[in-house]
């Protein structure tokens, strides 16, 4: 244990020094993403919410279920920080140069990374809710971890952990939540409430008559035939 404990504040080192020596455009880029990121995965959840009104039940159940379960992610992350006293590396490593952003104050415990495990959480629940997504979540959340040693304020060890912890909480979340939610999507489609129509969509049956060609009735043609 101890000899991953040092590779990781090898590591840490390693990225500090990187850090300091890009352009101070990209250190405020960095400084950027690792705080408004998470807002990006907020609009997706958005928008996948949007779509998922003409789509099927089960869409649109998994659509409301992702930032549910991205904040599962959040709350068992948050509960492992608790269980462990770990002191920020931008006050406990030695030698090490000062963090791009200030440093949190002692009691903000270091593990594991919250923004990590919501950037895990949030990849996976959107990759679960809208096919195809996965190629742009998922290097989002790789981004968001490594921003968060590249800014001096976590080990690489609590952006791994924080990452893993909040994907597995999110896709046991979604696994498990689909099927009611789903139920409560098709009571919501199918009641008089214009408001809760609204918000689940009328799915793919209403979105399809929607598009139906209208079929004009020609009227009967005049029959031929003797007097």
């Amino acid at each position: 244990m101890n000899t991953l404990l040092d590779l990781s504040d090898r590591l840490y080192l390693d990225v500090a020094d990187f850090a300091h020596s890009t352009p101070h455009w990209f250190q405020w880029l960095a400084e950027v993403w690792t705080e408004a990121g998470l807002l990006l995965f907020g609009v997706l959840f958005l928008a996948g919410w949007w779509r998922s009104r003409e789509g099927s039940s089960r869409v649109m159940a998994l659509a409301l279920l992702a930032p549910l379960a991205t904040a599962f992610g959040y709350v068992a992350s948050e509960a492992f920080k608790s269980l462990v006293d770990e002191e920020r590396p931008c006050r406990a490593v030695a030698g090490a140069p000062a963090s791009l952003v200030a440093c949190p104050p002692h009691g903000d415990w270091s593990f594991p990374s919250n923004h990590s495990a919501i950037a895990g959480a949030a990849a996976i629940a959107l990759a679960l809710s809208w096919r195809g997504i996965v190629w742009l979540t998922v290097p989002m959340a790789l981004l968001m971890a490594f921003s968060r040693v590249f800014v001096g304020v976590h080990y690489p060890h609590d952006v791994t952990v924080g990452l893993l912890v909040g994907a597995l909480v999110a896709f046991v979340v979604m696994r498990a939540a689909e099927r009611p939610v789903r139920s409560l999507v098709e009571t919501a489609r199918s009641s008089g409430n214009a408001a809760m129509v609204w918000c689940a969509g009328r799915g793919q049956a209403a979105h399809a008559a929607g598009h139906a060609p209208a079929h004009s009735e020609r009227p009967p043609r005049a029959r031929h035939g003797a007097y």
